[in-house]
């Protein structure tokens, strides 16, 4: 069996991949929704946009599914704490999400203009709302979440709702809504034509410029105004888990610590910026597909910069830092990891197949004619 050090490293970072695959995967549908006001104007122009994505939105939210599945069995503490904690956050971000499936179902059924608006807004929120939220959580984790443990290790959540909104996790809310709003405006101009390919475009040369600016605003918002933690006493990284047993205190410029340590790390969030920027370059020489890779890359080292930055936190504490988990402290049981490891080198690779084969099946643009000869088109 492979060591259990090495086991929770493996399943940290696949743990990121998941939630990159999803903010990748499932970003392009959650963009394109929430550009569906900009983009199209009219009922026949809406109806191109949503085909884009509608035969391939059910498959996406697969990476959702992975990744929460992933969090409840590799780290139970953090799946207990985070779905209750955040439980009303949670619950309007799944909302929002439900909505996609009523909207791309109900919005045909009815020729009235009025139906197919309320189903469109429908639509643009539920895209939306789960970007921001969901990037508002993750920026929170840097602040550091109210929770404890008693002497059972029984956890306790002191937050609320609104305590959620402060200014850097906004930050990051509006980051993660210009990715996935980029990663949409890619994949439109990617498969449609005519206006609404021309106003996609100017979009995602206008959100490549911006991610940037964004990005840099919260990493130096972070280094002067937010203190990181560090762990301060011996950690047994093989040992059982147990969230209590250390001692972790806060210090300034911990979460840029490994920066400072090696500044050619700076070489990650320099590639996320620089890919943005291409993006905006690719979409100008009208380089679709390439831009669309950019666009994708610059999601994963953004993620990877803030997943890196945290290590080996997964959920910093406010209430006690001592209490915060990390990877080596939250995990399942050695052989619960091997075992899903397995299960993941089998069935991971059978999902990127079919998703590479469905993609290839449906490649090419979406057009009106194209949707005019589908009975079952939005």
């Amino acid at each position: 069996m492979i060591d259990y050090e090495i086991l929770r490293v493996v399943w940290w970072a696949l743990l990121g991949v998941l939630l990159i695959g999803f903010a990748i995967m499932d970003g392009f549908d959650l963009g394109v929704a929430g550009l569906l006001p900009f983009v199209a104007r009219n009922d026949a122009e809406r109806r191109i946009v949503l085909n884009t994505v509608g035969p391939v939105w059910e498959g996406n939210q697969v990476w959702l599914v992975l990744g929460g599945g992933a969090i409840f069995a590799a780290w139970p503490p953090l799946y207990a704490i985070s779905f209750s904690g955040f439980y009303f956050a949670i619950f309007l971000a799944l909302f929002a999400i439900i909505i996609r499936p009523v909207g791309f179902k109900f919005r045909s059924k009815m020729p009235s203009p009025a139906w197919r608006q309320f189903w469109d807004m429908s639509l643009f929120v539920g895209g939306l709302v789960p970007a921001i939220i969901f990037g508002v959580a993750f920026g929170n984790l840097f602040l550091g979440v109210p929770f404890s443990f008693d002497q059972d290790l029984r956890a306790t959540y002191t937050g609320g709702f609104f305590d959620l909104l402060t200014p850097f996790p906004l930050m990051c809310g509006i980051l993660a809504l210009l990715m996935m709003l980029m990663q949409g405006a890619g994949f439109l101009y990617l498969k449609t034509e005519g206006k609404v390919e021309k106003r996609s475009r100017r979009a995602g040369m206008l959100l490549g410029v911006l991610i940037p600016i964004l990005f840099a605003l919260c990493g130096w918002y972070l280094y002067v105004f937010i203190d990181g933690y560090q762990i301060v006493s011996a950690l047994n990284t093989a040992g059982p888990s147990n969230p209590v047993a250390k001692v972790v205190e806060p210090q300034v410029g911990a979460w840029v610590k490994w920066h400072l340590d090696d500044p050619r790390t700076f070489a990650v969030p320099g590639v996320a910026i620089l890919m943005s920027l291409m993006t905006t370059f690719l979409l100008a020489a009208r380089k679709s597909m390439l831009a669309f890779i950019t666009s994708s890359l610059t999601t994963f080292f953004v993620i990877t910069t803030a997943g890196c930055s945290l290590f080996p936190f997964l959920m910093p504490s406010s209430t006690n830092p001592s209490h915060s988990l990390t990877v080596w402290d939250s995990s399942s049981s050695q052989l619960t990891l091997f075992i899903m490891l397995i299960a993941t080198l089998i069935f991971l690779p059978l999902i990127l197949a079919y998703t590479a084969w469905v993609y290839r099946v449906l490649k090419g643009k979406v057009s009106l004619d194209t949707i005019l000869k589908e009975g079952n088109s939005y």
